[in-house]
């Protein structure tokens, strides 16, 4: 088998090219959601195109998946060593290093991964600003660390359930949250 978009050998089990990150549909069946008609039976009515996701590989992704998918999405993507012999994956967006993740890890995949972008301002940053941010904003949260620079997060469940389609989705609600808060704070 091979990739649609790059021509990469693929196996059979790959949800995904490692080449490029594209979705491989022979790879897993796809599940199909479409919506239940209601009202009374016998009537015709219009059914919705159903929507076809591309699910996470069972358990979540490896180091390597996640950097393909990073890339495949435009991204950059770096593995840096951890100083406790793990690694996580640093990408650049809004401008700004994001640092993520990997967590939960189980027979070698993680279920989840931290995204996490700081800034360092030399102590400048007033950290009452931190609780404002958290009680009035979505899907990520700040802190400060020990030097009072600011950091926003975000945790993304991979699995079970996930999807690639979510994937997109909540990277995009991590990079519209950080560009607000990049902006509301003024952080460079």
């Amino acid at each position: 088998m091979s990739c649609p978009r790059c021509g990469a050998e693929t196996l059979p089990s790959q949800g995904f090219c490692t080449k490029c990150g594209a979705a491989l549909m022979a790879a897993q069946a796809p599940q199909s959601v479409s919506s239940v008609p209601s009202g009374p039976t016998g009537q015709a009515v219009p059914q919705p195109p159903s929507i076809v996701l591309h699910p996470i590989p069972e358990g979540g992704f490896t180091i390597e998946d996640l950097v393909a998918w990073l890339q495949s999405e435009g991204y950059s993507a770096k593995v840096v060593p951890d100083g406790d012999g793990e690694s996580h994956v640093v990408t650049n967006t809004q401008g700004s290093p994001c640092n993520i993740f990997p967590n939960d890890l189980v027979n070698g995949r993680y279920g989840s991964i931290g995204l996490g972008t700081g800034f360092a301002t030399n102590g400048k940053f007033d950290i009452s600003h931190i609780n404002d941010w958290n009680a009035n904003n979505r899907w990520a949260r700040a802190y400060y660390d020990n030097v009072n620079d600011p950091w926003l997060v975000m945790d993304v469940d991979l699995w079970p359930g996930g999807t690639f389609e979510s994937l997109r989705d909540q990277f995009g609600a991590w990079n519209n949250t950080l560009a607000r808060f990049i902006r509301k704070y003024d952080l460079k």
